[in-house]
């Protein structure tokens, strides 16, 4: 076999010389996947809470723009997808995300705590740079 050949299982294959120069891998933030996840116990509490509502399909989890720091979350349930949300599951929970908040809140695992008298989801978002005092809101 001469230069431009490899061996392929059964079979010698020519390679073109544009597909045997290997070199460093340039993603697109499109090839990168996104995703939101649930802890098991924030995945029984949002369940518990739409069988006790009597309806729903998951819940939407965003950011908005307010506070100390610039950003918030917010969360509700979702009685109907849009037609651009993008749709993760976790733990058998659907998780629609606007377009826009994704960026902001990818790689978040959320959680649901009980401290003392409180209870609440917990976020766990890698991308956050800083955290208001009242832990409300947050910056990128």
């Amino acid at each position: 076999m001469g230069p431009g050949f490899r061996w392929d299982d059964e079979f010698a294959v020519d390679y073109p010389s544009s597909q045997r120069k290997l070199g460093p891998m340039t993603l697109k933030p499109e090839d990168i996947p996104m995703a939101i996840t649930l802890t098991e116990k924030a995945a029984k509490h949002v369940s518990r809470y739409i069988e006790k509502r009597g309806k729903g399909i998951g819940l939407r989890f965003g950011v908005r723009t307010t506070g100390c720091s610039g950003m918030a979350y917010k969360l509700e349930y979702v009685d109907e997808s849009g037609s651009d949300d993008q749709v993760f599951e976790s733990h058998g929970i659907k998780v629609f995300v606007d377009p826009k908040s994704l960026p902001y809140i990818d790689g978040t695992e959320l959680d649901f705590a009980r401290e003392g008298l409180n209870e609440g989801f917990k976020f766990r978002n890698p991308n956050v740079k800083d955290e208001c005092g009242c832990g409300e809101s947050f910056r990128i």
